[in-house]
């Protein structure tokens, strides 16, 4: 079978090298050349990039990712496990043959594999940008038999690879497709047209400088009847907030705020309090929720409560108790997450990333600080629902999500009543534990309802970028459709 394999491929690349290809003479080989070590690929990552707006952007991240993944593949495994002689020019036309000949083995074909692996990734974010591409991504990988260095099999395996390493990517980084929110119960809330009724707060500590203007005057411009107030360092959130609900309330409005995951965290604690609807606008560094509410801008928000669209979503609460069983968890004051809580070293690495964040960004912050945790953090002993553990990091996401790794980050739905409990244990090989856990993911159940207990004093722990000191012992519950929170449709 493998003789006959072997004759088959032999004479399918003699035909190629036979036929006259006329319009193919003066673009294959300068196209061959072009995809080395995917110059070609990148350059039509950076055009979709410019031209495609947010959905160009994100094919073309997830095309590159994917031809990264490829490579190291090929270039790892591939090539090493059949070291199979490129096949002989004699046949081949001399206008056609590459001027340098590649060195390596041929077995599977790299630049196929490059092709199909940015093509498939491209298309499995944007199919439309992959129609684009698909001809150019073929024509590459038709280019290596054509130009003789490779034979029809090592085409056909690095296709196969490439489109293998597109679909590895997409496991574990889901497109956008793939993080659409399943359906979530409608609310009634009123609709509020030019924003009457409607009573915001504006934390302009929060988030990055911003580059539009004063968020509160372009919040003023979009919804002319709102009230909108500003908060400044010297003034109290928590306070300006009950304020706002407590109009909100007496007028049959809505609260609203401007600001990070923290503040919109907050403002939801206030707004269950008193029993109205809540309007986010984006204006933190990550702002996931008003993300995953799809609510990108102020615009966003002005147009649902103009329109009166609102769902009904969950709230989770972490309620510090002293009973172990969790008994008393609800008569005791809780604190309202709507996004994630976390205990271990992460609250650290948000800590000091917060610390040195306005000295050199966030980005940068964010990655010493993490180099800082490695360094000097050490497990944490816990006892979780009863059950001692020594653990890096546990997070408990307010809804299952759908990302791979210790750290959720986008959700399947706002309210389908559970915890995303996701641990990375402390023992054995820590440290080496914790950067896998990086790359690869943790224990992961999704529960309703989480006890912590024994707690060591001096633990931090955070919720939605917040972080305080731990409690000793804690219940984790949740409030279903218990928010309601505007939402365009």
């Amino acid at each position: 079978m493998r003789r006959i394999l072997s004759a088959w491929d032999k004479k399918l690349f003699r035909r190629v090298a036979d036929r006259p290809w006329p319009a193919a003479e003066p673009v294959l080989p300068r196209l061959s050349k072009a995809a080395d070590h995917g110059l070609l690929w990148f350059g039509v990552a950076a055009g979709m990039a410019a031209v495609g707006g947010r959905t160009g952007r994100r094919a073309a991240l997830r095309g590159a990712g994917s031809l990264a993944v490829a490579s190291a593949v090929v270039n790892t495994l591939g090539k090493g496990a059949v070291r199979r002689s490129r096949p002989v020019l004699d046949g081949v036309p001399v206008m056609r043959r590459l001027s340098r000949q590649p060195g390596t083995t041929s077995f599977p074909s790299g630049h196929a594999a490059s092709a199909a692996a940015f093509a498939a990734g491209v298309a499995l974010e944007s199919p439309r940008w992959g129609a684009a591409v698909l001809p150019v991504a073929w024509s590459v990988a038709f280019s290596r038999i054509y130009t003789g260095v490779h034979y029809p099999s090592d085409v056909a395996a690095g296709l196969t690879l490439g489109a293998g390493a597109a679909l590895a990517a997409r496991s574990l980084v889901p497109t956008a497709r793939q993080l659409e929110m399943a359906p979530t119960p409608r609310a009634d809330a009123p609709a509020l047209p030019d924003g009457r009724g409607l009573y915001a707060v504006v934390n302009e500590v929060s988030g990055p400088p911003p580059l539009l203007g004063p968020p509160a005057e372009r919040l003023r411009a979009a919804l002319p009847e709102a009230v909108v107030e500003v908060c400044s360092e010297d003034d109290d959130l928590a306070e300006m907030l009950e304020k706002a609900a407590q109009q909100a309330a007496q007028s049959g409005g809505a609260l609203g705020i401007h600001g990070g995951d923290g503040s919109v965290s907050l403002a939801a604690s206030v707004a269950l309090r008193h029993g109205v609807p809540l309007l986010v606008s984006p204006g933190g560094s990550y702002n996931h929720f008003a993300l995953d509410l799809s609510i990108r801008s102020i615009d966003d928000a002005a147009r649902a409560v103009q329109e009166g669209t609102a769902i009904a979503v969950d709230v989770a609460r972490v309620t510090p108790t002293g009973d172990a069983a969790g008994e008393k968890a609800e008569s005791a004051e809780s604190t309202v997450f709507l996004n994630t809580f976390s205990i271990g070293v992460y609250p650290d690495l948000v800590h000091y990333r917060e610390r040195w964040s306005r000295r050199v960004g966030n980005w940068p912050a964010g990655v010493l600080a993490a180099l800082h945790v490695l360094r000097t953090s050490a497990p944490t002993d816990l006892v979780i629902n009863g059950q001692r553990h020594s653990v890096w990091m546990l997070f408990a996401g307010n809804g299952a999500y759908r990302s791979v790794g210790p750290a959720p980050v986008r959700r399947r739905a706002l309210s389908d009543g559970q915890l995303d409990v996701r641990i990375v244990p402390g023992r054995p090989y820590a440290r080496a534990r914790l950067l896998a856990a990086a790359l690869t993911g943790s224990s992961t159940a999704l529960l309703r309802r989480l006890r912590i207990s024994g707690v060591e004093q001096g633990t931090r722990l955070a919720f939605d970028g917040e972080v305080a000191p731990a409690p000793r012992d804690l219940v984790i519950d949740k409030a279903n459709e218990a928010l309601t929170v505007y939402r365009p449709i």
